[in-house]
């Protein structure tokens, strides 16, 4: 319920003020298990690139975020769930897999973390990992101005989101450069997506 709540209240907000434009909406599939991975800018990124979408997004946050009791229960309603920054957390990515074996959708941002400049970072291999041991397809989605939000004293600029044709990992799942091959090939993907639609 706070999930669709806050879905209308972020739609009107991205639509009214920043006018956001959605392109590829059609790539996600409507159901079964599927990685959403994005290019990371900002904190306005995980609601932005799940707000246009017809089913639920589960993220991964850092666990610092669930120590404050009223945010920790309102994020655990929009399914996410805690990741140990910094570190190989087995939890999360235990938690990473059952969303998937749910048939649900996972977000996850390949870069580990955001990019303060903008510009984007190396992709780690953890969304190659899970990609791997789960055979869920991958969504790479590249969002643009999320960067740009309340910067030069309350600019409003204009966002957009642009969802690509999934990937599949074929490779295989215990070779490390293949994986990392593979998340790094998702990022280049959704560099490809933001310079054709700047």
């Amino acid at each position: 319920m706070l999930y669709g709540l806050l879905q209308i209240i972020f739609g009107l907000l991205f639509k009214i003020f920043f006018r956001a434009e959605i392109i590829g909406r059609e790539n996600m599939p409507k159901e079964g298990a599927v990685i959403l991975a994005a290019n990371h800018m900002s904190n306005w990124d995980p609601p932005f690139v799940a707000t246009f979408l017809s089913r639920p997004v589960s993220y991964m946050a850092k666990i610092e975020l669930f120590k404050n009791p009223i945010f920790g229960r309102a994020i655990t309603a929009c399914h996410a769930f805690p990741v140990k920054r910094g570190a190989a957390d087995r939890g999360a990515i235990k938690a990473a897999m059952q969303v998937l074996k749910q048939g649900r959708c996972l977000g996850l941002f390949p870069e580990g973390t955001r990019s303060r400049t903008g510009k984007m970072r190396k992709a780690e291999a953890g969304v190659g990992l899970i990609a791997s041991m789960t055979g869920a397809p991958v969504v790479p989605a590249a969002i643009i101005g999320t960067d740009r939000i309340f910067a030069n004293g309350g600019y409003f600029p204009k966002l957009k989101v642009i969802y690509g044709e999934p990937m599949k990992f074929t490779g295989d799942h215990k070779d490390k450069e293949q994986l990392e091959a593979f998340s790094q090939s998702i990022m280049d993907k959704i560099a490809e997506m933001k310079e054709k639609n700047r």
